[in-house]
């Protein structure tokens, strides 16, 4: 069952875990304090920054999105329907969508069990909102999947014009 699209179930698995980790970590490592707690990597560049997020990306719509939680299993159990019964992927499209159900997986595992997402990468130079792991992942697999896309597939012995 897991060798059609392994590299889609590979990706899926090795970035959940990380993600659970991280999260795990930074929960267990960081009280979480208002103003939050950080820990300077590079100070004034980039911290850990333990936060939560109760909405959606970069916290919008912050109140009242518990849709989220169901579209985070939605988009999961799409992929993960996709991957069992759907044709095998290119390379690149397994792993952008294994990414992406990892991501989808994590933060939709934040929204069901705490009712919010942990955040915890803090890029100050840029003022970017801060993230984790799983929305790292979620970028990852869409620049995986524009790959897949800007590839022309490989025909066997026909010129593109025939």
């Amino acid at each position: 069952m897991f060798a059609k699209n392994r590299y889609f179930w590979i990706a899926a698995l090795i970035g959940s875990i990380l993600d659970r980790l991280t999260k795990f970590w930074v929960v267990y490592t960081f009280p979480l304090t208002d103003p939050p707690q950080t820990f300077p990597l590079i100070p004034g560049v980039f911290h850990f920054t333990y936060v939560v997020n109760t909405g959606a990306a970069f916290s919008f719509f912050n109140q009242g999105v518990g849709w989220l939680r169901w579209l985070s299993l939605g988009v999961s159990i799409g992929l993960l329907l996709l991957a069992w019964f759907g044709p095998t992927l290119s390379r690149w499209e397994q792993l952008g969508y294994g990414f992406i159900l990892s991501g989808a997986l994590g933060n939709g595992i934040d929204r069901f069990i705490l009712g919010q997402v942990v955040d915890f990468f803090d890029f100050r130079l840029i003022r970017f909102p801060v993230f984790n792991v799983a929305d790292v992942f979620i970028n990852v697999g869409i620049v995986c999947l524009l790959i897949a896309s800007i590839q022309k597939p490989v025909r066997s012995g026909k010129k593109e014009d025939e």
